[in-house]
C-alpha cells in the first residue's frame, strides 16, 4: 500500500511539473542587434532634450522628464502611432516609448525593426502569433523591446540606452524614500 501511494504521488508530481512547464510562456530572449543606432530618432543617447527647440516637456520631474515633438503627429518608421515619448534622466536622453494600436501597424513596425536591427530567430515550435508577443534586440549601446497584445491589438515599443536607462530605477528608489 505504501509503495502504491508513493507511485501515485510520484506520478502526480511529474504531471504537475509537466503542466507547469507547458503552461508557462516561453522566455523571451534577445536577438543580437545589428546596426546599433546608439540612440533613436537621429539623436545620440545622453543629449540634452531641453536644449532642442523641437521638443516640449509633457511630464516634468525632479530627475526624469518626458518630452514629445512639437507640432508633429506621432509616428515611428513612417507608421502613425498613438504616442511617441522621449525620456531623459538627469537631463540625458535615455529612452523612447512608443504606443500604437492595430495589427497592421504592428506588422509594419515589426518588419521595420527586423530590417533595421536583425531578423528574429525562428525556432521550431516558437509561437509568432500568440496573444502576448515579446521581441527584444540587444546591441552594445541600445536595447529595443517590443510587446504586442493581440487580444487588444495594442503594442508598446521601448528603445533604451543600455547605460542610462538603468538610472530610472535608481531615481525611482531615491524619490520613493
Amino acid at each position: 500500500m505504501i509503495t502504491r501511494q508513493r507511485y501515485h504521488r510520484g506520478r502526480l508530481l511529474v504531471l504537475w511539473g509537466l503542466l507547469l512547464t507547458l503552461g508557462s510562456p516561453l522566455l523571451a530572449h534577445a536577438v543580437p542587434m545589428v546596426n546599433d543606432p546608439n540612440g533613436s530618432q537621429g539623436m545620440t543617447w545622453g543629449v540634452a532634450l531641453t536644449a532642442r527647440p523641437d521638443f516640449e516637456i509633457t511630464t516634468p520631474g525632479p530627475h526624469v522628464n518626458e518630452f514629445q515633438l512639437k507640432n508633429s503627429p506621432p509616428s515611428y518608421a513612417g507608421v502613425p502611432v498613438d504616442s511617441v515619448r522621449f525620456l531623459a534622466v538627469d537631463d540625458q536622453f535615455a529612452r523612447v516609448t512608443i504606443r500604437y494600436q492595430g495589427d497592421d501597424r504592428h506588422k509594419q513596425i515589426l518588419t521595420y525593426l527586423e530590417q533595421q536591427f536583425g531578423s528574429l530567430e525562428r525556432i521550431p515550435g516558437q509561437m509568432m502569433r500568440g496573444l502576448n508577443q515579446q521581441y527584444t534586440w540587444r546591441g552594445a549601446d541600445t536595447e529595443i523591446n517590443l510587446t504586442y497584445h493581440a487580444n487588444t491589438e495594442r503594442g508598446y515599443l521601448f528603445i533604451d540606452s543600455r547605460t542610462l536607462a538603468p538610472r530610472f530605477n535608481d531615481r525611482i528608489t531615491d524619490s520613493a524614500e
